[in-house]
């Protein structure tokens, strides 16, 4: 039997939304009292402008900062917690990217090898060629393979709201995922453009497999999420559920400001698997980008190799997993942003790791998150 997606109306989203706007969380000062005092001004604008709730921490030297706002439950008006549990979708890239490079340090792979030579056959057909195509070229998106987001088929069945009442918890094998890609056309050929597919990390993903013997998300646990002690991060496979704490998380499954909000909390992750299925919280998330940058988990060689850029668009540059953004007050941050049903996420960090930042919004309908990010960076 089909589960029902529970509607809830705009009218009752505006007036969760007016019963509980503020709520800092306690937490120590990371540069004084007042340091944050413009990122807790873009917070509160972002859920003034509709996003249900924000929850936000940053790690500066040995401080930290911690503030939330909004509400965690439209229904309830429960206010989000700084702890709290979310998808992580896209940054989960950063962390498969880890692994790869982990193991060409180990001497096990090469960001020169061919897809060819790790997935015999899997990219072929109307014009895919994993022959020609490296492990580097996944990583960063130059590889010109279609992104499996993009197919109507996945697009109807996820992205609409009948669709993902009825199919928010088949589990996808991401085999038959990059198969359902290949009906397409590539959008360019290797190494001659830029366009992020997550169609890219579903392979790097069976490629750990296939190198190491283990599931990708074993090599994240093992290699990253214990040594690092990460201990609200997870791959969840095909779990459903959110560990608490949580909040409830929001979309409209539609593409106007007047489509219904949907709870979408629970849903089987297997749909973006090693492009985006994690989840973590800010805490974990502040630790994990600045011991990245500080060369905790990769050797110099694959770091700098990590911070080796392709330009995107304006102001923006990508590496393998990793992005580099230039801010209007001229500094660079390094991170990546994700996105997934009910949850966007941003994490960043300068290149010396010792200044990160992390929210996420639980509502996927807008992204205008810029202000936070320049007002924690630029001071504005």
């Amino acid at each position: 039997m089909t589960r029902r997606v529970r509607m809830i109306l705009t009218a009752a989203t505006a007036v969760a939304l007016s019963g509980v706007l503020a709520v800092p969380a306690p937490a120590a000062p990371a540069g004084g009292p007042s340091r944050h005092e413009a990122t807790r001004q873009a917070v509160r604008a972002a859920v003034a402008d509709g996003v249900p709730g924000v929850v936000a921490r940053v790690q500066r030297g040995h401080g930290e900062w911690a503030a939330t706002e909004g509400v965690g439950n439209l229904e309830t008006g429960t206010p989000r917690a700084t702890r709290d549990h979310y998808r992580i979708g896209s940054i989960t890239k950063t962390f498969v990217a880890t692994v790869v490079l982990q193991l060409e340090a180990e001497g096990e792979l090469s960001l020169d090898d061919k897809v060819e030579k790790w997935l015999p056959g899997v990219v072929r057909g109307n014009g895919h060629d994993g022959r020609e195509i490296t492990l580097r070229q996944l990583l960063n998106h130059t590889s010109g393979v279609f992104s499996i987001t993009e197919d109507r088929e996945f697009r109807r069945k996820f992205f609409t709201a009948d669709g993902f009442a009825q199919h928010r918890y088949d589990t996808v094998a991401p085999e038959d995922l990059v198969r359902a890609a290949m009906a397409y056309e590539p959008d360019f050929k290797p190494g001659e453009s830029w366009k992020y597919s997550n169609t890219n990390y579903l392979l790097a993903g069976m490629v750990i497999e296939k190198v190491t013997g283990h599931p990708y998300g074993d090599e994240i646990r093992n290699r990253i999420i214990n040594p690092l002690h990460l201990e609200g991060t997870s791959v969840p496979g095909t779990r459903t559920t959110l560990p608490r704490p949580s909040s409830r998380a929001y979309s409209r499954l539609g593409t106007t400001a007047t489509d219904p909000t949907y709870d979408v909390t629970e849903l089987n992750p297997s749909m973006a698997g090693a492009s985006g299925e994690m989840i973590s919280d800010s805490a974990d998330l502040t630790h994990f980008y600045s011991a990245l940058l500080r060369g905790r988990l990769l050797p110099p060689e694959q770091l700098e190799e990590m911070k080796t850029t392709v330009p995107t668009e304006k102001h923006e540059a990508y590496g393998l997993g990793l992005r580099s953004y230039e801010l209007t007050c001229g500094r660079i941050v390094w991170g990546h942003g994700g996105d997934i049903h009910g949850s966007h996420t941003r994490a960043l960090t300068t290149a010396d790791g010792r200044h990160t930042l992390a929210f996420n919004f639980n509502g996927d309908w807008t992204k205008k998150n810029d202000a936070i990010v320049e007002a924690e960076f630029c001071g504005k």
